[in-house]
């Protein structure tokens, strides 16, 4: 059974660099480096994850964890959280762009809309979303997006910028968001938070999603998955969201890992 966790914060383990909450989590779990990681997750069957960047030091450093490892892969991005800091500075913005000329980055994000959090103005995250819509149409690669209470706004700049193809990264939203989001031929990320859900609504969510349109990933250090909620997430925890999924959703999980990471390769052209 081969899986694919398309959505992880890796880079910056064992490390004093990267963008500081990951960083920090890291922290506790100890000594442990970012191969350590790797090898865990493929003794789990994980094959392929990428490295997501939420500002542009971390997107480098995810860039430079990637690029000498074997199906290791890197996605740029300006997290809304980040936008405020970025949204003026141009030497910064251009450092950024041509991040996104080296072949082992696959894809612009993570970056979107948080109006849960309001780190940065709702004015400075729509631009930077724009900056970052903008690059991904150039260089052709798909988006990892973070849409956190802010779809009303969301929708009108995404569909904006025809073409793009992409996936709504943690999705937690309603079934009317998520069947938006299919029509428009968007993939759904689905992570850990799938298995302590409690809300029939959400859980009737993630039943309805097609399964050409699914995902599986991690967002490792953060949403460790049930049974071990309290400790730090890593790649490996995938199986245990694809196996929750499966049984809430009624298909086998050798299928359910199949097809996602089917999905997860057409969409990310690996």
């Amino acid at each position: 059974m081969e899986l694919f966790d398309t959505h992880c914060h890796i880079q910056s383990a064992g490390l004093s660099e990267g963008e500081r909450s990951t960083r920090d989590m890291w922290a506790k779990a100890g000594n442990t480096s970012v191969d350590e990681i790797i090898d865990r997750a493929r003794e789990a069957g994980v094959a392929r994850m990428i490295c997501v960047g939420c500002d542009v030091d971390d997107s480098q450093l995810a860039l430079e964890t990637a690029k000498d490892r074997e199906n290791l892969y890197a996605s740029i991005g300006i997290h809304p959280h980040e936008a405020q800091r970025y949204v003026s500075d141009e030497a910064e913005k251009t450092r950024f762009s041509q991040l996104a000329e080296h072949e082992k980055v696959i894809a612009v994000g993570e970056c979107g809309l948080d109006y849960f959090y309001t780190h940065s103005s709702k004015e400075a995250q729509v631009e930077i979303l724009k900056f970052q819509l903008e690059l991904g149409q150039k260089h052709d690669l798909p988006m990892i997006f973070h849409v956190r209470e802010a779809f009303d706004d969301f929708w009108p700049i995404f569909e904006q910028f025809s073409g793009v193809r992409g996936v709504l990264h943690s999705f937690t939203d309603s079934i009317d968001n998520m069947q938006r989001a299919v029509a428009q031929g968007l993939y759904i990320g689905v992570n850990g938070i799938a298995t302590f859900a409690k809300s029939e609504s959400q859980l009737a969510m993630y039943k309805a999603i097609p399964l050409e349109n699914l995902v599986l990933e991690t967002d490792a250090p953060f949403l460790t998955p049930v049974p071990f909620r309290g400790t730090i997430c890593e790649p490996k925890h995938i199986a245990l969201t694809a196996q929750f999924l499966a049984d809430l959703r009624g298909e086998s999980v050798e299928e359910l890992a199949r097809t996602t990471t089917q999905n997860a390769r057409k969409l990310f052209n690996v």
